[in-house]
């Protein structure tokens, strides 16, 4: 396999050899997307629970891999929390292999009719479901996204190319190689699975700029990472955003409800997009509610930010300033805001959040409905936690990432996001 060493040649020009490098990559990847598209379902289907298979019987040297990275993001002083996204365990390589089965076991949307007509001139047209080609995918350190996006193209007959980030790139490589192994053997294309083990940043530019190749970008991970890849990106992209996730406590919540919810929405798993970032309160509530969810963040290793009022009640927290109601911290650390009223609530949400997920807790059906039609996010929630937004909780069997734009898809991609359509126009000579 081509690696980074090879461009170390005195004289000669990185960059132009990296472009030339992943143009070649996207070019075999091409070729194989026109071969998938033509697969039957069963083909595919085998080949995902053959994937399956693969991981669970390679499981050792997967996590050999996994744990040469962790002990180089150790080395490097990465952050706990990040670590967390970069470990895999046998219980995580097992999530990913049910996910794979999952998916194989999800309907095909592939071909599936979704419009016809005859129009009066005896035209029949039809609106069917096609597969894009191939899809970019640009990630950094999550190394499940590997196969979720494996499994999601092959399903609805796309290639892949995939740039994941240095932090993960031992454990990339040995998945990459574990589920071509698995769909070769299955006659699928060789490069129906290509992946770019450049870490250069060059890389990421020179992917999103082979327009004629690529047919869409699909970038993963923080705001950095998205927004150079949309600022340079000349190929189609969809954003998979940032999560600054809010849970708002309403002062007709059930606060029996509320403290589970909002201590497991941040310390479950901070590291994830969708973990809650911020937590608002209404006042009437406040002086009963905040002091108990502060204890058990604090017990829990949570550092917590607040505004003058949260203060007021609880003066062991730090205060909170602007930058951080806009913060994705990633991390064990939560900003805490007292409002008046509903109004308020949605009002700081729909200027700080990300267009991901918010939630309300509350007994009132008006106050809920209100929420969730005002609150423009991918998702909203009612008396539950912002952690279940993710294409597996949404029986997707996996997702490709949670879009938080407005256009083609929208909050966890399964399938059908992966997917556009072709019309299907049949006549008996008509002329115009």
């Amino acid at each position: 396999m081509m690696t980074e060493e090879i461009f170390m040649v005195e004289g000669r020009d990185l960059k132009m050899l990296i472009k030339q490098f992943v143009a070649n990559r996207a070019k075999l990847a091409k070729t194989a997307a026109a071969k998938l598209a033509t697969l039957s379902t069963e083909t595919k289907n085998s080949a995902l629970t053959a994937m399956a298979r693969e991981l669970e019987n390679r499981q050792a040297e997967i996590l050999a891999a996994n744990d040469e990275d962790i002990k180089a993001a150790t080395e490097k002083g990465i952050r706990s929390s990040m670590i967390d996204r970069l470990r895999l365990t046998p219980e995580r390589i097992a999530g990913m292999a049910e996910g794979l089965r999952q998916t194989a076991n999800l309907p095909d949307p592939i071909g599936t009719e979704d419009f016809h007509d005859t129009r009066p001139n005896g035209l029949k047209i039809r609106r069917i479901r096609v597969p894009f080609g191939l899809i970019g995918i640009i990630y950094e350190s999550r190394p499940n996204v590997t196969v979720d996006a494996a499994a999601l193209c092959l399903k609805t007959g796309n290639a892949c190319i995939l740039r994941g980030g240095s932090e993960a790139i031992r454990t990339n490589k040995k998945l990459v190689e574990v589920l071509t192994a698995a769909t070769t053997a299955q006659g699928l294309p060789e490069h129906s699975i290509e992946f770019i083990e450049i870490t250069d940043r060059d890389a990421v530019i020179a992917l999103c700029r082979l327009r004629k190749s690529v047919d869409l970008i699909i970038p993963r991970g923080g705001a950095g990472l998205i927004t150079r890849v949309v600022e340079h990106s000349t190929v189609p992209v969809i954003e998979t955003g940032t999560g600054v996730c809010h849970i708002y406590v309403d002062k007709d919540a059930d606060l029996e409800i509320a403290l589970p919810v909002a201590l497991t929405a941040k310390i479950s798993r901070p590291s994830v997009c969708n973990a809650m970032e911020t937590l608002l309160i209404h006042k009437d509530v406040a002086e009963n509610f905040l002091p108990k969810i502060t204890a058990q963040m604090i017990e829990n290793g949570v550092e917590l930010r607040g505004d003058e009022a949260s203060r007021k009640i609880c003066p062991e927290m730090k205060e909170a300033t602007e930058e951080d109601w806009e913060t994705e911290y990633n991390d064990l650390i939560l900003s805490v805001k007292i409002v008046n009223d509903l109004d308020e609530a949605i009002d700081h949400i729909n200027r700080y959040n990300t267009l991901h997920s918010d939630s309300i807790i509350t007994r009132n059906e008006d106050a809920a409905k209100k929420f969730q039609a005002l609150v423009d996010a991918a998702a909203v929630y009612v008396n539950t936690s912002t952690r279940f937004t993710d294409g597996f909780e949404f029986g997707f069997g996996a997702e490709i990432g949670i879009s938080t734009q407005k256009l083609h898809a929208r909050g966890p991609m399964g399938l059908d996001a992966l997917t556009t359509t072709k019309y299907l126009i049949e006549g008996n000579g008509q002329t115009r």
